[in-house]
Order: structure tokens, then sequence, then C-alpha cells
């Protein structure tokens, strides 16, 4: 990689600025995602891709899903038949849940806060 960023400069000491220079940036990016507003700016909302049975093909192809992705996801929770789907979300994290139909879901005024990692 030092080639591609240091250019013609094959020096030990350019490699080992270069390295510096990544660790650094790396330990101060994840400083920053402890802080809520900065984690909160660089972390994707939740984005329904199936709801009521039915594909949601604009939302699936803004974030690169794919239908045998969502078949996958419905599998994994069980789920046989897209008519069975009220609900499939892909996460932040970048996994797919599903709500059956028929599933109670409760809504609550609890607002979960961002916890701070320890470390």
């Amino acid at each position: 990689m030092q080639p591609a960023i240091t250019g013609p400069d094959t020096s030990l000491g350019g490699g080992f600025v270069l390295i510096v220079a990544l660790v650094g940036t790396n330990y101060i990016v994840g400083k920053l995602d402890n802080m809520p507003r900065f984690h909160r700016l660089f972390t994707p909302a939740p984005a329904i891709i199936v709801r009521d049975g039915k594909y949601i093909p604009e939302v699936m192809k803004r974030e690169g899903v794919d239908q045998e992705e969502v078949e996958m996801a419905m599998r994994e929770h069980g789920v046989v038949d897209l008519k069975e789907v009220q609900l499939a979300v892909l996460e932040p994290d970048g996994s797919i849940s599903v709500v059956p139909t028929g599933a109670s879901m409760t809504r609550t005024k609890h607002r979960i806060r961002y916890h701070h990692r320890s470390g």
C-alpha cells in the first residue's frame, strides 16, 4: 500500500510515517465513534425491505440487497413463504430482521440510548 500513498518514496522512514499515520487515524476514529453524535453520523438507519409480504424493490436496490438474501434470512427465522412476512428490515450491522405475520409488535416509549463501549 505504501507506494500507492507515498509515491516513489520507498524509504524505511516513509513507511514508518505511513504506519504511524494509519494507526493514529484508526485510533482517533475509534475514539470519536464512542461519541453518540459522531456514531449516529456514520451509522446507517435501518431500512424496511419487505412490508406485508411484498418486496420494496427501490429500497432493496438502493441498499444492495437481492431477493436471495431476503429469502435466506426468512429461512433463518423459520418463515417459508414471503406472504408470511409482516416486516423485513435491513439492520445497520448488515443483518436482516424478519417479523412474521401474526407476530405482535409492541411499541414502547423507552428510548434506547447509545451505550459507550469500554476499551
